[in-house]
């Protein structure tokens, strides 16, 4: 595959990679060897970037807003869940598409799920750190419902939603793919991280903010061939075809989103990826030290042993443990995500509300 071809995938098209310039790094670099691959990828890429898109999600009304943060009820009846997810990438993961909604699902099975979206903050929210949104977005949204609710946290989301277990009450919670105990990623990666924020730190903090392009570099380069193999696998899919309708839907997902105030992305580089402060034992937030064996509801965690974003190592190790093998979205929107997360999550949901 030409140098001149390879370029002019650099005036990428609304939809695409993001930062194309690293992802075309990256394809150089994993497919060195193999100009068929690289040619498939980028017929992937092409195929991808041309596809017809569906309507554009919209997140139900909010019922409750605290800052920029807001809290969006799905309906349904029984008690309500709080579903938190991570600041990095849109919330809609949870709500991805027409019959591959967990959300949407759970309003049918006696329970009335909210979702917390986390809003985009602006420059002048630099300061905003990972505590300001547990304290001053997070707490508030949950202080305005009329009952303690059950707290349910995806990725970072879940990390988030041990502290907020913590500081005010809960009838359960329940991480998904969450990660705890950061020393676990390993040195290789842990330096690859560190690395990566010390280049890109100064530029944040001239914004204010750490782009969406920053924090996907990082999940890339934890599994770089699989990050190029799907473009070579999406190739080869019919493109009105269910399941590259589903890619799209997903990858949309995973090149959008807003960006992190600066104060949260340094945090989460330095205070969690370098400190391990949660894994120590010396995360506080608001003067209580969050440490899982202080939980004071019932509690699961569901992790998935190939996870390549938040390996299972990392988890909290809550007494509550379900292992699995979906991968980091898979379990939430995966082809076996309903039987072995969606259905096995309601029925503890629904248990845990129950249990006096």
């Amino acid at each position: 595959m030409s140098e001149t071809y390879l370029s002019s995938f650099h005036s990428a098209a609304q939809h695409g990679p993001r930062p194309l310039p690293l992802f075309l790094s990256l394809l150089r670099s994993e497919t060195a060897a193999s100009p068929e691959r690289r040619a498939a990828a980028l017929a992937g890429l092409k195929a991808y970037q041309q596809a017809e898109r569906p309507p554009e999600r919209i997140l139900p009304p909010a019922i409750a807003t605290a800052g920029r943060a807001a809290l969006r009820d799905y309906g349904g009846s029984g008690p309500p869940v709080v579903f938190v997810p991570s600041l990095i990438n849109p919330p809609f993961i949870l709500d991805l598409a027409p019959g591959n909604s967990l959300l949407e699902w759970l309003a049918t099975q006696g329970l009335r799920p909210l979702l917390v979206d986390w809003g985009a903050p602006a420059p002048e929210d630099r300061s905003q750190g990972i505590d300001h949104h547990i304290a001053a977005l997070l707490l508030p949204l949950l202080d305005t419902l009329d009952e303690p609710p059950l707290l349910a946290g995806y990725c970072l989301g879940g990390t988030l939603a041990m502290a907020a277990a913590m500081l005010r009450p809960a009838r359960g919670l329940v991480t998904i793919a969450a990660p705890w105990r950061f020393r676990r990623y390993g040195d290789f990666a842990r330096a690859a991280i560190a690395a990566q924020w010390e280049a890109a730190q100064p530029s944040c903090a001239q914004l204010g903010l750490v782009p969406m392009e920053v924090l996907q570099a990082g999940f890339w380069q934890l599994d770089p061939a699989r990050t190029i193999a799907k473009f070579e696998r999406f190739a080869r899919l019919a493109p009105d075809s269910d399941q590259a309708r589903a890619f799209v839907a997903l990858e949309d997902w995973a090149n959008a989103g807003a960006p992190l105030t600066h104060a949260a992305g340094q945090e989460m580089f330095e205070r969690f990826f370098r400190a391990d402060r949660p894994g120590a034992g010396r995360w506080w937030v608001k003067g209580t030290r969050i440490l899982p064996a202080r939980l004071a509801c019932p509690a699961l965690e569901l992790l998935s042993t190939t996870d390549r974003i938040v390996p299972a190592a990392t988890a909290a190790g809550l007494a509550g443990r379900r292992s699995l093998a979906l991968g980091h979205v898979g379990m939430i929107v995966g082809g076996r995500a309903r039987a072995m997360v969606w259905e096995p999550l309601r029925d503890w949901l629904l248990a845990a509300a129950h249990t006096r």
